[in-house]
C-alpha cells in the first residue's frame, strides 16, 4: 500500500515563500506520477501541479504558474512544492497525491492521498 505524508505548511505573509514536502512509503516511487492539490474551506479540491513519472515533465494550474515549482527526488521518495510570491488566495490545505503510471491531472485519477498540510497566507 502507498502512504503519503506531507510537511512544510505554516503561516507566511503575502509575498513570502514556503516549501512543501511529501514522502511516499513505496518501493516503486519512480513509477508514480505525483501531484499537489489544495482545498480552501467551503470550496472544492483543485489541482495545483503534477510531475510525471516517466520523464519528470511538469504541469501547473494557471493560478500558480510562474510562482510554484514541483520537483521530485526519486532517491528520497519525495516530491516537493516550492511556493514563492504567495498570495492570500493560496490559503488552503495542500494535499499530496500519487498516480501509478499516470498522465492525468484531475483528482479522480489519483488513487493515493496524504493527510494534508495547512498553508495560511496573511495579507
Amino acid at each position: 500500500q502507498v502512504q503519503l505524508v506531507e510537511s512544510g505548511g505554516g503561516l507566511v505573509q503575502a509575498g513570502g515563500s514556503l516549501r512543501l514536502s511529501c514522502v511516499a512509503s513505496v518501493r516503486t516511487f519512480s513509477t508514480y506520477s505525483m501531484g499537489w492539490f489544495r482545498q480552501a474551506p467551503g470550496k472544492e479540491r483543485v489541482f495545483v501541479a503534477t510531475i510525471v513519472w516517466s520523464d519528470s515533465s511538469t504541469y501547473y494550474a494557471d493560478s500558480v504558474k510562474g510562482r510554484f515549482t514541483i520537483s521530485r527526488d526519486n532517491a528520497k521518495n519525495t516530491v516537493y512544492l516550492q511556493m514563492n510570491s504567495l498570495k492570500p488566495e493560496d490559503t488552503a490545505v495542500y494535499y499530496c497525491a500519487a498516480q501509478k503510471f499516470g498522465y492525468r491531472s484531475d483528482y479522480q485519477s489519483y488513487r493515493y492521498w496524504g493527510q494534508g498540510t495547512q498553508v495560511t497566507v496573511s495579507s
